[in-house]
């Protein structure tokens, strides 16, 4: 559950006013902001996953080499995805944050609004 559902004061907004939210300023550098982080994230992760594909498909005796034990590199490799996706998980946390205090902003300002009229 994020900030934003758990947190009281955040002010409520009337249905009507969504799609004045929607057309914000605000509402949309909210919007290229959260990009910034979510496509490069993605990306990231994506040609991760698909890169222990490649190592397989394209150099298998790399991919079979043993490091301890019966340990191999693809082996490695694969755990790793684990850790880039807890890291990515970690991250986003600490980017959600912001992204609350701003939507929270955004409806502060339309409450204003809202109580203006």
């Amino acid at each position: 559950m994020s900030n934003v559902a758990k947190n009281e004061s955040v002010p409520t907004v009337n249905e009507k006013d969504w799609n004045a939210i929607a057309n914000s300023k605000a509402f949309k550098d909210l919007i290229a902001i959260k990009k910034t982080f979510i496509v490069p994230a993605f990306a990231i992760f994506l040609l991760h996953y698909l890169a222990l594909a490649v190592l397989i498909g394209y150099a298998p005796k790399l991919a079979s080499t043993r490091v301890i034990g019966t340990v191999t590199i693809a082996y490695l490799f694969a755990l790793s995805q684990f850790a880039v996706g807890w890291l990515i998980a970690a991250l986003y946390l600490v980017a959600a944050a912001k992204f609350d205090a701003l939507t929270v902003d955004i409806l502060a300002h339309a409450a204003e609004r809202q109580g203006g009229e």
